[in-house]
């Protein structure tokens, strides 16, 4: 009974909370100067309820512009995925035996997406290259109705018309709405998550920071400290799709199903909050000295590196069997059996040495490094910049602990080996 309960107050509670806290994100960093504390003065003075409903309801429906953005972008990827040239790749069996089939076109997209914009924009003058800044509050409104419609409709195809057997529900609809009924959805040979939180989710990150750049260039010329900040991010996105096979076969692709949890984060959370430090920026046009801004530069570059070459070093072994060097050595490692839920018996390497000799999950530790670094041109005014390397932390953490328990009950003695070879979950010699 009590977990019935969790399991209903908690996604209900989350579905209220997490969409009412984008939109104030936004708010605050687009109307209150990005201060925390006045927007604690704006909900002392008018109550929560009525500080939510002067912010959302002039915008809930979102308005014609945002929709039209939303459909031309999504229309666009969804031709990229079809059209564009790419290797297919086969992501890693599922607990049910299942193996998705993508086809990695990534960079080639992502390339053309950028470009596209900016010929469309800063060339062609179909529209202002800040037409994202300028109506994003009316889409991020858009967004959220779009993306709870969207996550209703997954509920549907999962229950009845799954694309494998890796489907399945609870009865406890807000459960099963909030974490998903499939875990690899397709249609039409489209897979959905792969269009949500690649194409969509990852893709819109990067031009919403070019439409930041141009909004501050319109207001006050650009800043070094905005383009410090988007610049790094531009390299970060560059980096993701580059690596696009590898978040593949990541824990969100892998075990997260389609739901509220995964696809309302892709199509909401990362436009708002991922975006929200260069969001900040655009308002406040900081001149840093050339030697803190290099020094933020560098440092921010070569987390975003170390970043890309540990998950490189990982699937470098295990596409090689183990047949290579990791910083001039052959690898360390554990060959760890498990059975899927089919019965069957599958082999996978768990690397012991290089950046995986350091702690299990240290490719973490650059990732909020990086996040940290984009953020950081926006000096320490407010938190308000600060507070997606927060949420990273966090998120990144939880995520951590909670792949240590699936993988110490996938590989059983096997992890228990593995961990006596590398101690550590995330930052070597303390946690």
């Amino acid at each position: 009974m009590l977990k019935q309960l969790r399991n209903t107050l908690g996604p209900l509670f989350l579905m209220v909370v997490c969409p009412a806290f984008a939109m104030l994100v936004w708010y605050t960093n687009t109307h209150l100067s990005g201060t925390l504390l006045a927007l604690w003065n704006m909900i002392m003075q008018d109550g929560l309820l009525q500080t939510l409903y002067s912010v959302w309801w002039p915008i809930v429906l979102g308005d014609h512009t945002a929709w039209s953005m939303i459909a031309c972008f999504a229309f666009f990827q969804l031709l990229l995925m079809r059209v564009l040239p790419g290797k297919i790749f086969y992501g890693p069996i599922s607990p049910k035996g299942n193996v998705p089939i993508y086809k990695a076109n990534g960079v080639l997209a992502f390339i053309t997406t950028v470009v596209t914009f900016c010929i469309c924009s800063f060339y062609l003058h179909l529209f202002a290259p800040t037409i994202i800044y300028d109506n994003f509050g009316p889409l991020l409104a858009a967004l959220n109705l779009f993306s709870l419609l969207f996550c209703l409709f997954l509920y549907i195809k999962g229950r009845f018309a799954p694309s494998s057997s890796d489907s399945g529900y609870t009865g406890n609809f807000l459960f099963d709405y909030y974490w998903g009924t499939e875990l690899y959805p397709r249609i039409g040979g489209w897979q959905l998550k792969q269009f949500v939180a690649c194409r969509f989710g990852m893709m819109s990150w990067a031009l919403i920071l070019i439409s930041y750049a141009a909004k501050q260039q319109a207001l006050f010329g650009l800043s070094n400290s905005l383009l410090i900040s988007i610049v790094l991010q531009l390299l970060y996105v560059s980096k993701f799709f580059v690596w696009e096979t590898g978040y593949l076969r990541s824990l969100d692709m892998m075990h997260d199903r389609a739901g509220f949890y995964i696809c309302w984060g892709c199509l909401v959370w990362v436009p708002c909050v991922y975006t929200s430090p260069s969001m900040y920026l655009v308002l406040h046009p900081i001149d840093l000295n050339g030697l803190v801004g290099g020094g933020i530069f560098i440092l921010g570059t070569l987390s975003i590196l170390i970043n890309y070459l540990a998950d490189r070093q990982r699937q470098k072994v295990r596409a090689t069997n183990g047949q290579c060097k990791v910083w001039g050595k052959m690898p360390v490692m554990t060959w760890a059996t498990y059975q899927t839920e089919q019965g069957e018996t599958k082999k996978n390497i768990l690397l012991a040495s290089g950046w995986w000799g350091m702690a299990r999950h240290f490719h973490y530790v650059p990732e909020i490094a990086a996040a940290f670094f984009w953020s950081v041109p926006a000096l320490f005014m407010d938190f308000m910049p600060y507070f997606y390397v927060s949420f990273l932390t966090v998120l990144l953490l939880d995520r951590a602990f909670r792949d240590d328990v699936r993988c110490a009950k996938k590989y059983g003695k096997y992890w228990r080996q593995y961990c006596k070879q590398v101690p550590y979950k995330i930052v070597p010699y303390l946690i």
